[in-house]
């Protein structure tokens, strides 16, 4: 067996086994609490998906603009991170388990040079470069440009 064939057994089981895993640690620690636990855990790859995966997927839309997939560099902290909200928001107990694990970033790292994944370069000095159409200027009203006090004053 191939492991497509795998991959898609596993795919149509694990509802099922989402299921006896609730109905166990319900049994182990109350229904009500199992419930909570499985909406609080929804909440967190909610979260995570906002927080850590709308860089990604912004830079996922202009790498889609840019004329597809092939332009988008895919880096292990950022797709991994991504799967790891979207399996933490997928409510059952398995998914929270496999999405917490890919939160810690030494397994996130070890599983990324694994699937072949680049990490994004790290610069020494903080800086992040970004193409030109990875941003834009938002002017903020309460800051003053202090180029023309410096004017009034020479």
């Amino acid at each position: 067996m191939n492991v497509a064939k795998w991959l898609l057994l596993a795919l149509l089981a694990l509802p099922i086994m989402e299921l006896a895993v609730f109905i166990a640690v319900a049994g182990a620690i109350g229904f009500l609490w199992a419930l909570a636990l499985v909406a609080a855990t929804s909440l967190a790859g909610a979260m995570v998906l906002r927080h850590a995966g709308g860089n990604h997927i912004a830079r996922v839309r202009v790498a889609m603009g840019q004329g597809g997939f092939t332009a988008l560099q895919a880096d292990s902290a950022g797709t991994l991170t991504l799967l790891a909200g979207i399996l933490l928001l997928i409510p059952g107990f398995i998914t929270d388990v496999l999405g917490l694990l890919l939160l810690l970033a030494p397994l996130r790292r070890a599983l990324g040079v694994l699937l072949g994944l680049k990490p994004a370069p790290a610069r020494a000095d903080g800086v992040v470069d970004l193409a030109p159409e990875q941003w834009h200027q938002v002017p903020d009203a309460a800051l003053t440009d202090r180029r023309d006090n410096q004017r009034e004053h020479q």
